[in-house]
């Protein structure tokens, strides 16, 4: 028997109970309403996942799941904002019940991790497209903006660089000896949600790295007037990734590969001593525009900066 609209919604998507306050009515009505605590800001961000473009049309259903609310959770962390709902709009070819079944079964495990509530949304027929709307709370004045950093802040990132990157360039036939890490890290892509919140009040700007380093490091660039300079030999890297580095010498690549999902943030010297563990060093904010990379002591040219669509 033929699974139609509404019986998919229900079957597979509005299967857990309200997990916050704030969400007074989700699916199942025209609307959802939603009720904001005094003295906090809405943060909204939308992200969509086209087959072919965001992924490859063989990919895991519970990993795609996954990673489609993943990059939406990484952009509230890159404001400083607690996730608290989402919507779902789903163009499906066609039902495939199997499909179905594991795709929400890795979008709803992580919406339960982080409890966040799925809301609302709309499902049609077409290619495969998939986009979320994630929706945030910050208190006013506290979100963590692009257009904030200052000359003589520091460059950090929250964790590991390359990871994503080579664990596309694995599943596009590189050879590594480890693999298991770079592809975890390229189809189940961790949101640093805690360390977005730990950052309020600490760090002067910051951004998700989700299209490479350089590319998303520069937006901060453009939007405080200012440059930066980034010593590579500074970059977290894990071994598998030095290994690639080593073997290719394509020393760019954890600089320009995307789907990474770590922070980049600019913080004061003075307020290095309240980050959160696990934060790397990588370079530092200047008056002078544009970004300048040195690599083995020497001023190098990066040439393509990261992903970018309609380039």
């Amino acid at each position: 028997m033929a699974v139609g609209e509404f019986d998919l919604i229900k079957r597979y998507f509005d299967r857990h109970k309200p997990q916050q306050p704030f969400n007074t009515l989700g699916i199942g009505d025209d609307c959802a309403l939603l009720s904001i605590p005094p003295d906090y800001q809405l943060a909204l961000t939308t992200d969509t996942m086209v087959e072919n473009v965001h992924f490859f049309a063989d990919v895991n259903p519970a990993w795609l799941g996954h990673k489609l609310l993943a990059v939406n959770l990484s952009d509230l962390a890159a404001m400083g904002a607690q996730p608290f709902a989402v919507t779902l709009a789903l163009t499906l070819p066609r039902v495939d019940e199997v499909w179905l079944q594991a795709f929400s079964d890795g979008f709803m495990s992580l919406s339960s991790l982080f409890q966040v509530d799925l809301i609302g949304g709309d499902t049609t027929a077409g290619p495969l497209t998939l986009t979320v709307q994630a929706l945030g709370l910050v208190p006013k004045g506290a979100a963590l903006l692009r257009s904030t950093a200052r000359a003589g802040d520091l460059v950090y990132v929250t964790g590991p660089l390359g990871n994503a990157g080579l664990g596309l360039k694995i599943v596009q036939g590189h050879t590594c000896n480890r693999p298991e890490q770079a592809l975890t890290s390229f189809h189940l892509p961790q949101p640093r949600i805690s360390q977005g919140l730990a950052l309020r009040g600490v760090a002067s700007a910051c951004i998700d790295i989700s299209d490479g380093l350089a590319a998303d490091l520069g937006h901060i660039l453009e939007k405080s007037g200012v440059g930066a300079s980034l010593c590579w030999e500074n970059l977290p890297l894990s071994a598998e990734v030095q290994n690639y580095v080593a073997q290719t010498g394509d020393w760019r690549m954890p600089l320009t590969a995307g789907d990474d999902y770590e922070l980049c943030f600019t913080v004061s010297a003075d307020s290095v001593h309240k980050l959160p563990a696990n934060c790397y060093c990588v370079g530092q904010i200047e008056a002078e525009p544009g970004l300048r990379i040195t690599h083995n002591g020497q001023p190098e040219s990066l040439g393509v900066k990261g992903f970018e669509h309609f380039s």
